[in-house]
């Protein structure tokens, strides 16, 4: 018999990932400020919690699958905060992708509540966290590994332990989170002039695929251009925020990114003409206008 999980933030991937967990047999609890992105998942099976703090009176494993650092940080606060009430029975898997310093931080304050922790970022889309196949990037503790192995089992095809402090899942996922960015930046460029000379977008969808210029992002997102599919899955300015934190941790280096800048522009420039909540295979639609 599997654990009690709760999922706080059950958006486009958090949801996946809680609906995955329910068909696994999971008993899950599920929390989000929007009611209307809970529903689903109480149709499926799941209870839902009025707060963060009582997700962690229900579930002694908790998956954190908000925004951004400053959704955490709202998580975590106040008298209906997850810090107030986690006791060194709790797991909380920190998986949202945010700078490495409030990673640590995080993790930090977790801990500071006899609790383990993991900085434990994701990757794959919501269709393979709902299929258990995405990837984890996770640094922790041995004991907080073990008691995540369940979980992981569930939801990911591999995971990738990248150390023990707290900060270098994060920093795993924004270097690869970077090259996801330039990847589906380029090929946004490359599908414009292609466009624009007369080649059918299935045409070059195809031969990148088969060819030196495949990659997974490329292809995915070339998929739903093909399909005329604009869906939000994957919303353009969660990337652009991704990208931005990317740069921020080499310059914190005294490294620069000159193709990540160059990334970076091309999408405020998109989101500027109104795409930020578009879904990010929009950077190719607005490349080929």
């Amino acid at each position: 018999m599997h654990e009690p999980v709760g999922v706080i933030g059950v958006g486009n991937m958090g949801g996946a990932m809680a609906a995955r967990l329910l068909e696994r047999g999971f008993p899950v609890t599920v929390r989000d400020v929007r009611a209307r992105a809970e529903e689903p998942l109480v149709a499926l099976g799941a209870r839902r919690a009025p707060s963060p703090h009582a997700i962690a009176q229900a579930c002694a494993s908790i998956l954190v699958v908000v925004v951004d650092a400053k959704q955490i940080d709202d998580v975590l606060s106040g008298d209906r905060g997850l810090l107030s009430a986690l006791r060194p029975e709790h797991l909380v898997l920190i998986q949202s992708t945010i700078a490495p310093a409030d990673a640590a931080r995080v993790a930090a304050a977790i801990r500071a509540r006899g609790a383990l922790a993991l900085d434990a970022p994701i990757s794959g889309g919501p269709a393979r966290a709902r299929a258990g196949q995405i990837s984890i990037m996770a640094a922790g503790a041995d004991a907080a590994f073990e008691r995540a192995r369940p979980l992981f089992d569930a939801l990911a095809t591999r995971v990738f332990r990248v150390g023990a402090a707290p900060g270098l899942g994060s920093t795993m996922k924004l270097v690869n989170n970077l090259l996801a960015g330039v990847y589906l930046a380029a090929g946004a460029e490359a599908c414009a002039i292609g466009h624009a000379a007369g080649l059918d977008t299935r045409a070059m969808a195809e031969a990148f695929a088969a060819s030196s210029g495949q990659s997974w992002i490329l292809a995915d997102r070339l998929a739903r251009v093909v399909a005329d599919d604009r869906l939000p899955r994957a919303q353009m300015h969660i990337l652009a925020k991704d990208l931005q934190l990317a740069e921020d941790l080499a310059r914190s280096l005294g490294r620069t990114t000159t193709l990540g800048a160059a990334t970076s522009a091309l999408f405020s420039a998109a989101m500027a003409s109104g795409l930020s909540d578009a879904d990010d295979s929009a950077l190719i639609f607005w490349a080929m206008r």
